[in-house]
């Protein structure tokens, strides 16, 4: 049986970036490993016309801080009908509002 197409996110333009990429690879890495087709995308304002071309059976939250965690990256992968990792978007942006 075929393994799903992962696109792992990573990167960002946060200033949590450095970290970011190197959970994303770890990650990435690791599911090359069990046999996972991987696209690792460095995500940039452009990443929902890049995943829309890309159509990955599902997209791993490698991102760290704004966009990645407060349910940005959850609301443009919602509106592309894509499944995700980790929390939705209405959990994100609360768990991200620490007022």
């Amino acid at each position: 049986m075929k393994k799903k197409h992962v696109a792992v996110l990573l990167g960002g333009f946060s200033s949590e970036r450095p970290v970011s990429l190197s959970s994303g690879k770890a990650c990435a890495d690791a599911l090359e490993t069990e046999g996972y087709q991987v696209t690792r995308v460095d995500v940039s304002r452009d990443v929902g016309s890049v995943l829309a071309e890309l159509k990955p059976d599902v997209a791993f939250n490698a991102l760290h801080g704004p966009f990645g965690e407060d349910g940005t990256i959850q609301g443009i992968l919602e509106y592309l009908a894509i499944p995700y990792t980790h929390s939705g978007v209405l959990a994100s942006a609360l768990a991200m509002n620490k007022e």
